[in-house]
């Protein structure tokens, strides 16, 4: 089987940009910038078979796994059976997935395959989903407290504060308020965090490679907060990868929340904003969003893998 794996580089994002978005999944690793932001804490490799899927190959605390295929949805179910062979036939292993999302689960009908997988929800990895334009308004009485927090913001900073798109040239802010931002979080930082800002220096190095937008709060010509999305066209859905602000300043989270969406996204219809990894604070945050849904995703082990 001719599957050549290979790390994912800044080279390889021209390659991989377009298998993207072509079939449903509403997920955050629907897009490219998720894979590449965490591919060097899941060791990420990736393969192109036939020219019209990407295959994956990742490892983390010793244990080999794939992601679901990118490809359209009629070509799904034989590259899902091809990366199973792999496993099987080359690696000498059983198949698992991580973070498989829900559409593909249901297109295979993995669930019906009791004899060969093993299928399991990842309750505290899935993906929140918002409402564009009510996160754009903040309208309704759910969200009335953010807008009260938006409000305070605005009228503490009134005429201090700006946002900005931001782009290359405005690198050495980000990296400026990453320092601020590692510092003030001290040994509390959890190891994912730190690859995590490994892998947004990253992006902004070579961010004219990417298919994002960013964007930033600076009060008193300072930069306060940031936040980096890309854009799911099949879905007409925002991804939220980072956002990350001020803790200290009443209400700056929801302005950029809500401004990083008005000038970035200003017409889509979806928000994804990602998991809470199962922390209670992050948990608490989104749901106070009043998401409108969830992009839930699965584990799927083999178990009808004999080996040798």
């Amino acid at each position: 089987m001719k599957l050549e794996f290979k790390p994912i580089d800044v080279e390889a994002i021209e390659e991989l940009n377009p298998y993207f978005c072509k079939r449903p999944n509403k997920t955050c690793d629907s897009v490219l910038l998720d894979s590449y932001l965490w591919r060097i804490y899941y060791q990420v490799r990736y393969a192109v078979s036939d020219n019209k899927a990407i295959q994956w190959l990742m490892e983390h605390e010793g244990v080999v796994s794939s992601a679901m295929p990118i490809c359209e949805e009629q070509d799904l179910e034989h590259y899902f059976e091809e990366l199973v062979r792999y496993f099987n036939e080359e690696l000498h292993k059983p198949l698992i997935i991580n973070l498989a999302d829900e559409e593909a689960v249901k297109a295979l009908k993995l669930e019906e395959q009791t004899d060969r997988f093993l299928v399991t929800e990842q309750e505290d990895l899935k993906d929140y989903l918002y409402d564009g334009e009510k996160l754009r308004t903040l309208s309704g009485k759910k969200l009335h407290k953010k807008k009260n927090n938006l409000n305070s913001f605005m009228k503490n900073y009134e005429g201090r504060f700006e946002y900005r798109s931001l782009c290359c040239s405005d690198r050495d802010d980000v990296w400026k308020f990453l320092d601020r931002w590692r510092e003030a979080k001290g040994e509390e930082t959890e190891e994912h965090l730190d690859y995590e800002v490994h892998g947004i220096h990253d992006i902004l190095k070579n961010c004219s490679s990417f298919q994002v937008r960013m964007g930033g709060v600076y009060i008193d010509d300072k930069l306060e907060a940031f936040t980096i999305g890309s854009y799911n066209s099949f879905e007409d859905m925002a991804v939220i990868h980072i956002e990350k602000a001020n803790p200290e300043i009443r209400g700056l989270y929801q302005y950029i929340n809500q401004q990083f969406l008005v000038h970035e996204f200003p017409e889509v219809h979806l928000i994804n904003r990602e998991d809470d990894l199962g922390i209670e604070g992050l948990r608490k945050a989104k749901m106070s969003y009043n998401p409108l849904d969830f992009a839930r995703k699965y584990e799927i082990r083999q178990i009808d893998f004999q080996g040798e």
